[in-house]
């Protein structure tokens, strides 16, 4: 059985509290976004369509999720009028979704409570241990995609 190198073992400590991070920041979400009528995925979703219409499978490669559990997510706010489906001029098949003024209204409101939120946890740490932070979080995340890819196989 192979054993952890000192990186290695240190490796797993970040994944698994990169873990429990990302269940507290998505009931953090739920709770910032749920009474505007929305979720984290759906916030996620409308944050990326923000900028410009995009098709599915753009939304998910971008969030990193499957193309199926977006579908679904944008099903939803297709449902509630957050977003609408438009015709893709370079798929005929691939609608683009494209936020309305109701879905555009509830993430401006959501952007600005979670505004007040990361500006109150923000200040129990200092932007530079932050900032380090983010750029380790970069770093591992780039590496397992570099992985996931194949091009560096065990």
């Amino acid at each position: 059985m192979a054993m952890l190198t000192e990186e290695g073992e240190a490796f797993t400590e970040l994944v698994l509290e990169v873990f429990r991070l990302n269940g507290l920041a998505l009931e953090a979400g739920e709770r910032l976004a749920g009474p505007l009528g929305l979720s984290s995925a759906r916030w996620q979703v409308l944050g990326v369509v923000d900028h410009a219409p995009a098709p599915v499978a753009n939304v998910a490669r971008l969030m990193g999720l499957s193309r199926q559990g977006v579908q679904q997510t944008a099903d939803a706010l297709e449902r509630d009028g957050f977003i609408e489906y438009l015709e893709n001029p370079h798929h005929r098949r691939a609608k683009l979704i494209s936020m309305t003024a109701k879905g555009r209204e509830a993430l401006r409101r959501v952007e600005g409570r979670q505004a007040i939120w990361a500006n109150r946890l923000g200040a129990g740490m200092n932007a530079r241990q932050l900032r380090a932070a983010v750029n380790g979080l970069r770093e591992a995340r780039q590496l397992l995609e570099k992985d996931a890819s194949g091009s560096d196989e065990a």
